[in-house]
């Protein structure tokens, strides 16, 4: 699977061909007139996909001009690979969710995406990008601020922790630790309550790699992390994340934190009550409601007070949703691209951006759905639902070229290096410093073959 998105994504970036494009400007719907159908294509399983699917089932029945048919394509992989492949036999979707990591790939396939601030300013269609909350609406836009892809479920990582074992250790339940060497502290009053797994990570190089270079204000990578040109290059090993990284084997050697395996795989470790502390996703939330039998909390992620202007706000997962053209020699009517301009207003509304968030766990898109749902008590009802939001906000809700997001060509391929670097380091077999060395070597080797692909289609 991972050769096949590869390859995939390298054929992205070989420079997909042009579509014809139509003049804009969509004709009015003339009365007994077949809807125009929409073709949507998704990564999201049962029951989060149902849920995906009611929402563009609301869409259908608030009008008559357009029909969204939306499929579910697999993981997030296999929806790019097919997506790609589509494109290239001139049966590509309308609307196709991409996740956050395959953006870089996505925004060198030129005219095989169609942008979002085009889609809208052709279609005369208005959604405020502006009320968008900044780290959500940054991601998934160019350093100049243009649109390129709409967000939708976006999620970030927080701390999830067990307050009964707090409790059992004599610290506060109430107050989880605000920087790395309290937590320390904590974890080692935890393992002395007993507690064999103090803490643990899922998703370690999304969580201690990226998002803990983002809310420390530091490049991943030069280029604005890539936002600014293709000849990016990794800076991950620099003193203060190595000494993060360090300091977690440390914890490892001495019991205070368990390496918790690969991406999501660490997940399993606290709602079951095995370890007392997870840096998690947000999106976690859920399946801790339906199976921790403990009292639990959320906090935001920890800092290092050795960082001047530490904390800001954190960057998000999760995925998008990419307009595209129908292929290389197939362009798509006036009306096609008013269907899915009107369709991606329609999931920017708040009420219907609220319910999403409220029903799933996932972000807010904007603002104004964020007080719709504090204003019919949700956050007083969950407590914590809210601390995702407060860290994508924390340092004043404005992002810099650290915390914007990452926009890295082959980055699903550099995030395991990374993760297979993390393991080489935990397992004994070399230092916090060659682990993060080694992945810069070879992750630059991907973005030199990324860089020269690209550079050769244009």
């Amino acid at each position: 699977m991972r050769r096949r998105f590869l390859a995939a994504a390298g054929a992205v970036a070989l420079g997909l061909a042009t579509a014809a494009l139509p003049p804009a400007g969509a004709p009015r719907a003339q009365q007994g007139q077949q809807p125009v159908e929409i073709q949507f294509w998704h990564g999201l399983a049962q029951p989060l996909g149902g849920l995906l699917e009611g929402i563009v089932n609301d869409f259908n029945q608030s009008q008559q001009r357009y029909r969204v048919v939306p499929t579910f394509r697999g993981s997030y992989s296999e929806t790019m690979v097919a997506a790609i492949a589509a494109f290239r036999a001139n049966t590509a979707p309308h609307v196709v969710q991409m996740f956050e990591v395959g953006t870089g790939t996505m925004m060198a396939a030129g005219r095989a995406v169609k942008p979002v601030h085009e889609l809208l300013r052709e279609t005369g269609v208005q959604i405020d990008f502006g009320d968008f909350l900044a780290p959500v609406r940054d991601y998934y836009a160019t350093s100049d601020g243009r649109q390129m892809a709409m967000p939708f479920n976006s999620s970030t990582a927080i701390v999830f922790y067990n307050k009964d074992a707090f409790r059992r250790a004599g610290l506060d339940p109430e107050r989880f630790p605000e920087t790395w060497p309290e937590v320390a502290e904590a974890a080692r009053k935890l393992k002395a309550a007993g507690v064999a797994c103090p803490m643990s990570t899922a998703w370690p190089a999304w969580i201690q790699i990226e998002q803990f270079s983002a809310i420390h204000n530091l490049p991943l990578a030069t280029q604005a992390n890539g936002f600014n040109g293709l000849n990016a290059e990794l800076r991950i090993n620099n003193p203060t994340l190595v000494r993060h990284i360090g300091n977690l084997v440390d914890w490892q050697r001495e019991g205070l934190f368990r390496y918790g395996g690969r991406d999501s795989a660490g997940d399993a470790l606290f709602p079951s009550g095995e370890c007392a502390i997870l840096f998690a996703s947000s999106g976690l939330r859920a399946r801790t409601v339906r199976e921790a039998r403990f009292q639990w909390g959320v906090a935001m992620l920890p800092y290092d007070p050795e960082v001047r202007g530490a904390p800001i706000n954190s960057i998000i997962g999760g995925a998008a949703f990419w307009a595209l053209n129908r292929g290389p020699s197939q362009g798509r009517s006036a009306e096609e691209w008013r269907g899915v301009a009107e369709l991606l207003r329609y999931l920017a509304r708040p009420d219907v951006a609220a319910k999403w968030h409220t029903d799933t766990g996932y972000l807010p898109l904007t603002r104004a759905a964020y007080e719709r749902a504090r204003a019919s008590g949700y956050y007083q009802q969950n407590p914590g639902a809210d601390i995702p939001i407060q860290q994508l906000l924390r340092g004043g809700g404005q992002t810099t070229e650290n915390s914007r997001g990452i926009r890295l060509g082959g980055f699903v391929e550099i995030r395991n290096i990374m993760q297979e670097e993390l393991e080489k380091a935990f397992q004994g077999q070399q230092s916090a410093q060659q682990a993060m060395d080694n992945a810069v070597n070879r992750g630059n080797q991907v973005l030199r073959n990324f860089e020269r692909q690209n550079r050769a289609a244009r």
